[in-house]
């Protein structure tokens, strides 16, 4: 049984993923601030659920280092954790640009940092980053600057990691979603065609992959999840 991290476990990505992976029979270590929407978790015996300040590095490190030396194995983890704001270039403060990259690339580089080493020790590991359209594309990006530049990190970073774990079983891909049909996103949008949009299940069922033994031959990648959008 593959023991797997997951973050932002109570948001609308997080709670199917969460099911995902329980029925696909792994042991999901979900952090996330509550578990409101994760009350069917209680059903599958291999579920833990854990509070911690993902944005404080003592208690991210602390967290892990905990979960690595219980656990001695964490075959993958799952960073799903982050926010979203908007705001173009003049309207963007410098604490804004230092949120968003708090929220959407800390989360992830506190806990990341240590497991990266513990995934090579072991000769095995996937980091899976959730990334964004607009770093790959600069003019959808132009009015969520702090956003975007908090995204872009996750892609240089990933970049970075497969650098250093090369010749190892060792990768980090960045899973990139279209529009994700969930409720806020529809009450948000009521008139844009929700059936090109990508469901969360789907965004799910990729990240499965990369974790499971069917990936094996694949190293580092960006997997484009648009949909039809």
């Amino acid at each position: 049984m593959k023991t797997i991290l997951i973050t932002g476990a109570n948001g609308n990505l997080g709670a199917v993923t969460v099911r995902r992976f329980l029925d696909a029979g792994y042991k999901v270590i979900a952090v996330a601030r509550s578990g409101s929407e994760l009350g069917f978790a209680r059903d599958y015996k291999h579920f833990e659920l854990h509070q911690v300040d993902l944005a404080d590095e003592s208690a991210a490190s602390l967290f892990i280092t905990e979960a690595i030396s219980l656990y001695g194995t964490i075959h993958g983890a799952l960073f799903l954790a982050g926010g979203f704001a908007m705001g173009d270039v003049s309207k963007t403060p410098g604490a804004d640009i230092k949120k968003m990259i708090s929220l959407n690339f800390d989360t992830t580089f506190y806990l990341s940092k240590i497991l990266f080493q513990h995934m090579l020790q072991n000769n095995y590991g996937r980091l899976i980053f959730i990334g964004a359209r607009a770093p790959l594309k600069a003019e959808q990006g132009k009015s969520a600057v702090a956003y975007t530049l908090s995204k872009s990190l996750l892609f240089t970073y990933a970049e970075i990691l497969n650098a250093e774990a090369k010749g190892k079983n060792v990768t980090a891909s960045v899973v990139v979603p279209g529009t994700i049909d969930t409720k806020p996103n529809r009450d948000s949008m009521p008139d844009a065609d929700h059936s090109k949009w990508v469901s969360p299940e789907a965004i799910a069922d990729v990240m499965e992959f990369i974790c499971s033994d069917k990936s094996l031959p694949l190293r580092e990648g960006v997997y484009k999840v648009y949909g039809e959008g």
